[in-house]
């Protein structure tokens, strides 16, 4: 079953650039995949339109049995609650304690102090984080402020997690510990998992479904793939 599906997909700027170019996707629930290429491949662009932070020029962008595309401002709370999203730069908030950052999330959909409690203390367990809950954000080292914002982005159990570079910021060994997380996540909780990355170390020691884009168009998709491949050379 595809949880997302794109087709037709083209995205272009008021300046004349076009970041993504007749896209073409289906993506099964439950899958874990990359999205790779160079810089202005249009790896970060296809992740914002998937959250419509962007919106597609033209063509058809479903999220869930949503219409992205067609999607009006007042009800795209409707998509985030389906998704959530993990950011290269964390985005805690510094004066909250580790718990109060991912119990956030679920004060703003009005969700049951003991709910909030179970949900959050789960997610922190999931992450390896269970012991840092009276901590600030500045208490803790960058690859434990990415794990608060990935317990942050699960904690109300969505379908679709999208991860747009999240281990930029870290050293190659907190980048595996990441990775592990994330791994455990799409195995445990059977979330789809989409994640945008510049680490060939990563995709090719994890061997998961890899997209690979170029000047905003897909070169290949292969479902169990590495980092550098003939389709990624070869592409013109």
């Amino acid at each position: 079953m595809d949880l997302i599906r794109i087709k037709n997909a083209e995205k272009k700027y008021k300046n004349g650039v076009t970041a993504i170019r007749n896209l073409n996707l289906d993506i099964e629930k439950g899958s874990f995949t990359f999205v790779i290429g160079g810089s202005g491949s249009g790896k970060s662009t296809l992740i914002k339109m998937l959250y419509r932070e962007e919106r597609p020029t033209q063509g058809k962008i479903i999220v869930g049995g949503l219409n992205v595309a067609k999607l009006r401002n007042n009800k795209v709370y409707k998509l985030r609650r389906k998704l959530g999203i993990v950011f290269q730069d964390y985005r805690l908030l510094p004066k909250l304690t580790v718990y109060e950052n991912v119990a956030f999330a679920m004060e703003v959909i009005g969700a049951k102090k003991n709910e909030t409690r179970l949900k959050v203390l789960k997610a922190l367990e999931e992450v390896g984080l269970k012991n840092k809950v009276h901590n600030y954000p500045d208490q803790l080292s960058g690859g434990e402020q990415q794990r608060v914002a990935i317990a942050r982005a699960i904690v109300n159990n969505p379908k679709l997690l999208l991860c747009d570079e999240p281990t930029g910021n870290l050293d190659p060994e907190k980048s595996m510990e990441i990775m592990a997380v994330l791994d455990k996540i799409n195995k445990v909780r059977g979330t789809t998992i989409i994640m945008a990355t510049h680490d060939k170390e990563i995709v090719n020691k994890m061997k998961k479904q890899v997209i690979t884009l170029k000047d905003g168009r897909l070169v290949s998709f292969k479902k169990k793939g590495t980092y550098y491949d003939e389709d990624v050379e070869n592409a013109k």
